[in-house]
């Protein structure tokens, strides 16, 4: 089963650097522009800077880069793109307007172009982990693993205490077979993002991968007490308990994790953990 990505939930907002007469003139709406608290509140307020045909070049570039998150974290995701797009068209070299772009075509699926934008993103600044990252999801998503783990590694070579990144290159390593460079990069993660869902949930099937049964049955009863009824953290757990020979236990934890969710098996198994199965 393909990767599980942890999507990047928000895109860049940059605030206008403009004179004291603009921001006297539209106060608020500049102020809703520049935030990122409620989509529909920035809309208005980006909207507003536009019609008022008092900014231009790289300002208004700002603006409709601005009006491109809100509309992303709405999920108005044409719009974003033809936000995005206008600040490129005013500001060719921007950097930011590529990359958020590039975020929008990955939560469309539409991997191609993702990854054509955060090209051109790295292009004008090679120093953009964010550009480096989102294109390894996109890899990820067509299946190109090994593309994914080596834009995963640019992107930590800049910052390279990323939870977000190392869970995703925990993730790609395990896909490819790579268990214990996957355990290292899920060890890493959760000391910097302790107790993190999604990174428990994937070292504990590189726990499994690798026999290690007890610290996967501690990866899935830290996730059980999160949520109880997490119907792949019981399966997990009912499968390192049956290899251990705890044939009630684990049955229970199965048959409970197939209530919650009859797919629960089909699903669990992502990658080379077959080994591991009871």
């Amino acid at each position: 089963m393909r990767s599980v990505i942890c999507l990047i939930t928000g895109i860049a907002v940059v605030a206008l650097g403009l004179g004291e007469s603009a921001r006297a003139q539209t106060p608020q709406q500049l102020a809703a522009c520049n935030s990122s608290a409620a989509p529909e509140a920035q809309i208005a307020g980006c909207t507003a800077l536009i019609k008022s045909g008092k900014y231009s070049g790289k300002n208004l570039a700002i603006v409709f880069n601005n009006r491109c998150n809100a509309n992303n974290r709405k999920g108005a995701y044409d719009l974003a793109i033809n936000d995005c797009t206008q600040a490129i068209k005013l500001d060719p070299n921007y950097v930011l307007a590529y990359s958020n772009r590039c975020i929008i075509y990955y939560n469309k699926n539409d991997y191609d172009r993702a990854i054509k934008d955060c090209t051109e993103a790295l292009k004008h600044d090679p120093a953009h982990a964010k550009a480096y990252s989102t294109r390894a999801n996109a890899y990820s998503d067509k299946g190109d693993h090994d593309r994914a783990i080596r834009d995963y590694g640019e992107a930590l070579r800049i910052n390279p205490n990323d939870p977000l990144t190392l869970n995703n290159r925990c993730d790609e390593f395990a896909l490819l077979g790579q268990f214990r460079a996957a355990r290292l990069d899920c060890d890493k993660s959760l000391k910097i993002r302790p107790n993190h869902a999604n990174t428990l949930r994937h070292r504990g099937l590189v726990l499994l991968a690798l026999g290690s049964f007890d610290d996967a049955m501690a990866d899935y009863a830290n996730l059980l007490r999160q949520n109880p009824k997490d119907a792949e953290a019981l399966y997990g757990r009912g499968a390192a308990k049956l290899k251990k020979g705890d044939s009630v236990g684990g049955n229970q934890d199965v048959a409970s994790a197939k209530g919650i969710n009859p797919n629960v098996e089909k699903e669990f198994w992502r990658y080379g953990t077959q080994g591991a199965k009871p």
